[in-house]
């Protein structure tokens, strides 16, 4: 039986992490204040709403937070996008410390919804979690009962994205010749356990 998709479904599948850009097609600040807008409507453990978000939009402040940030452990000898393949746009995911519920639940849950919200606005995305989150609380303070949980980075795709079926278990992403990303996907017969 062919699967029917819905348009929520079609964003789920065009939601890549992205990790080059058009950087100098930038990202208004309007734009990720209404990605934010809907994230913080999003579930939340126990309706504790823990999580508080930082946005940076400018050329300046893209620039500083660059450096802290580490892309594609996967892709070997490759450091990150290049000057003009970078982010033109981040949002800082923290979580008050004594909030309580379950932060990186929800963190999970309102990175998800910012990244489909940025694709139903024609962007990208990619969630970081390998970050210097020292360096990045000094050069962007937030009050001191906040912890960084992790940074999403946004921009007009550069590069390309194919979904293929995963074979003998293998599911690292990789570029090919083409510099294509492929993405592989364990099949539905190998996730999907017994119906009772």
């Amino acid at each position: 039986m062919e699967p029917r998709y819905t348009e929520l479904d079609a964003l789920v599948i065009r939601n890549r992490s992205c990790r080059r850009f058009k950087q100098a097609t930038r990202i208004g600040p309007q734009t990720l204040v209404d990605m934010v807008n809907v994230a913080r409507q999003s579930a939340s453990a126990a309706n504790r709403q823990p999580l508080r978000y930082q946005i940076l939009y400018s050329e300046a402040a893209c620039a500083r937070i660059f450096p802290f940030l580490k892309w594609a452990a996967l892709l070997k000898g490759w450091n990150g996008p290049a000057d003009g393949e970078r982010p033109a746009g981040y949002v800082l995911v923290y979580s008050r410390k004594a909030a309580g519920g379950l932060p990186q639940c929800d963190a999970g849950i309102a990175m998800q919804t910012l990244l489909l919200a940025a694709v139903a606005r024609e962007l990208a995305g990619c969630i970081l979690g390998a970050i210097d989150r020292p360096h990045i609380m000094e050069a962007f303070p937030v009050p001191p009962d906040h912890e960084l949980l992790y940074v999403v980075a946004f921009g007009h795709p550069g590069e390309q994205h194919v979904l293929e079926d995963a074979t003998h278990n293998h599911v690292d992403y990789y570029r090919d010749e083409a510099d294509v990303q492929h993405v592989p996907k364990l099949p539905m017969n190998e996730i999907l356990l017994a119906a009772q």
